[in-house]
């Protein structure tokens, strides 16, 4: 006879699928409109003819509003409740989404930045409900495993984002680029620009509407309000709320989306280092993205049924550390292969820290949630580091003095803290 599992085997416990299916489906959306990001890049570097720097305050505006607006939404999710604040933070996404679009569309780039600022205070509300939700959704130990769900969806999404916005928007980009450079007549260089642009607008008018249809789905669907059952004993049982685990899991957490960032956005830019064709390197977000899906699906067949958690963490770091070295140590394409191999050895990490840091926060657990999404400004700071000193130390040489420390820093992290608050641990 099968035995039935109980509540406490199960990935969801007793909550059912209902809830993980609508943050599924949130998570989809939020990597779509996120992994525009790469490609975007390139997009305004031609179109509003920008410096790298300049090009990269994309990344920087929109990473920078989960530290403005993170603790604001969390007081908004506490106030609203879970539903209302899953309902106003993908409304708030699709205004965002709308005001880029239009100031693209008329060539303003601090109102497109302002756009972006938008869109992050949505996901920020957005990320401060649903992590929680994941997170808290069934047995802690398997609280990695149901986040590899919503990061298969998210990358999916992720691999589609850069996909179609190159075949639809940025279809010619190299030739736009190369035309609008050896323009002499300034009134044809900007029609040229413009026309670029257009081809913009209509595709983010259209993902502010599924954005709007999304709002509503989540506000007639069923979700359960959940919070962390306070830690008793062990590390962490004073009262407390800034315990050593939220703190570290906010340097790790940072650290981990500015590397995360630099091979998912800045993989484009590292190519063209090499002198790689703009109507390739747009597309190079996707490679990333793919490793970081094969990754997530690694880890939802092994993590937990044959090996822990916080050890595949650690193992995902060590690799990642040697798969830099091989990055510095080659050429080309054989380069840029082995940053995109960084999204199989990325995609568990963000996983295994969140649950861990927000562990035993109780009724805190919405401004622990809130201080961890600040840490993702990790992804604002980053890679406009690496942008400022590459020309110092050269491209590869600068992006493996930023990823290896990093790496090992978030090893440290689970080593010290992955099993805290549990049952077995400290």
């Amino acid at each position: 006879m099968t035995k039935v599992p109980s509540p406490q085997d199960r990935l969801v416990g007793s909550y059912g699928y209902g809830a993980l299916a609508i943050a599924a489906l949130i998570f989809f959306a939020m990597g779509f409109v996120t992994w525009l990001n790469g490609p975007l890049i390139s997009f305004v570097r031609v179109a509003f003819s920008l410096s790298e720097f300049s090009a990269f305050f994309i990344p920087m505006a929109f990473y920078f509003s989960f530290f403005l607006f993170s603790i604001p939404t969390s007081l908004i999710a506490q106030r609203l409740g879970l539903k209302t604040g899953l309902t106003l933070s993908v409304l708030v996404s699709a205004l965002g989404v709308a005001v880029f679009g239009q100031f693209v569309a008329w060539r303003i780039y601090p109102g497109a930045l302002t756009g972006l600022l938008i869109l992050g205070a949505g996901i920020s509300l957005m990320q401060v409900v649903i992590n929680p939700l994941v997170s808290l959704l069934g047995p802690a130990d398997r609280a990695a495993q149901r986040i590899s769900i919503m990061g298969i969806c998210n990358k999916t999404a992720g691999i589609l984002a850069p996909i179609v916005l190159g075949l639809l928007v940025m279809r010619n980009i190299g030739a736009v680029a190369e035309k609008a450079q050896s323009a002499t007549d300034p009134a044809v260089r900007e029609a040229l620009l413009n026309n670029f642009v257009q081809a913009l607008y209509a595709p983010y008018l259209g993902m502010a509407g599924l954005l709007v249809v999304i709002a509503i789905i989540v506000a007639f669907a069923p979700l359960p309000n959940l919070e962390a059952t306070p830690i008793l004993s062990g590390e962490g049982s004073d009262r407390r709320f800034f315990k050593p685990h939220l703190v570290f899991g906010f340097i790790a957490m940072f650290l981990y989306v500015g590397i995360e960032v630099m091979a998912g956005d800045a993989i484009g830019t590292y190519g063209q280092s090499f002198g790689l064709p703009l109507d390739e390197t747009k597309f190079f977000t996707a490679l990333t993205l793919t490793g970081m899906l094969i990754g997530y699906i690694m880890g939802f067949v092994i993590v937990p049924r044959f090996i822990k958690q916080e050890v595949y963490i650690q193992l995902s770091c060590l690799v990642g550390c040697v798969l830099t070295v091989l990055a510095v140590l080659t050429q080309g394409y054989n380069s840029v292969f082995c940053v995109a191999l960084l999204g199989v050895t990325n995609a568990m990490i963000m996983p295994t820290i969140f649950p861990i840091a927000i562990r035993g926060a109780g009724h805190m657990t919405a401004m622990a949630s809130a201080i961890m999404v600040m840490s993702y400004s990790g992804g604002a700071v980053v890679p406009q580091f690496y942008v400022w000193l590459k020309p110092v130390f050269g491209f590869q040489g600068m992006f493996a003095m930023i990823v290896i420390p990093a790496y090992l820093i978030i090893l440290a992290y689970a080593r010290r803290y992955g099993r805290v608050g549990l049952s077995n641990g400290e």
